[in-house]
């Protein structure tokens, strides 16, 4: 996966963004819909948080920029009351409701991340990339054999030209998961093969999965994939078949 930033989307978004503990089987706790086609580009934001949660993969703030109050959501971000931060435009969505949180926004803005802004002008926080392809350290990477006829993750980076577009499978441990982000659930997956930038891999699928599960993957490859609001991929599987070994 590339440097470039990833979670929203429309985190609606993102957000696209929380990190599951190995013993915990994840459930989707906030389902995002897809924006109407009426939902409006808002305006991005700076200001003081007011108010702030943290729910379902997301982090929620109030931030008021001295002439108005607004909600946001964006990739689960170390976030305080009195932080003063920033917010790049997003999806507006009206009458959203969290049932994580069990609350209805009048309006909120998904967005592909939630800055710190500093004395100096500005700290820029962990990107939303970051943020949704967390790396969990206590999942151990040794002895995963390369699935029959499939690929090893460095293997899918380097050979994505040839392989964009078909059918591949992979076997890696989850080493994070995402539930309810645009209507998927995103899992990054590792077999301990590849460099930086080739060494963890996004999947999207209906299946869940618990941090440290070793699976089976098949989906079809893309490459090059932008999917707005920070969204955007060197490499992903989507909407893949997921077998827990």
């Amino acid at each position: 996966m590339g440097k470039s930033t990833f979670f929203l989307l429309p985190l609606v978004a993102a957000l696209l963004m929380s990190a599951c503990r190995p013993q915990d089987r994840p459930q989707p706790t906030t389902t995002v819909p897809q924006p109407a086609p009426s939902a409006e580009q808002g305006a991005g934001v700076t200001g003081r948080v007011v108010e702030t949660m943290d729910s379902g993969g997301y982090t929620y703030v109030l931030i008021d920029d001295g002439a108005r109050k607004v909600w946001a959501a964006g990739p689960q971000t170390p976030v305080k009351v009195g932080d003063r931060v920033s917010i790049p435009a997003g999806m507006e969505m009206a009458d959203f409701t969290s049932k994580s949180l069990g609350r209805t926004f009048e309006t909120i803005y998904f967005v592909g991340a939630i800055e710190h802004v500093g004395a100096a002008g500005g700290d820029r926080m962990a990107s939303a990339h970051r943020s949704l392809a967390g790396q969990n350290p206590s999942v151990d990477l040794s002895g995963i054999e390369k699935a029959a006829g499939g690929y090893t993750v460095s293997e899918l980076f380097a050979k994505r030209s040839d392989l964009a577009g078909r059918e591949v499978s992979v076997r890696g441990k989850v080493v994070k998961f995402t539930g309810g982000v645009m209507g998927k659930n995103w899992i990054h997956l590792r077999d301990g093969s590849g460099g930086a930038e080739s060494n963890d891999l996004t999947v999207t699928t209906d299946a869940t999965a618990t941090v440290g599960d070793t699976v089976l993957v098949r989906g079809k490859l893309a490459t090059d994939r932008d999917l707005g609001y920070g969204y955007k991929y060197d490499v992903i599987v989507e909407d893949a078949q997921i077998t827990v070994e």
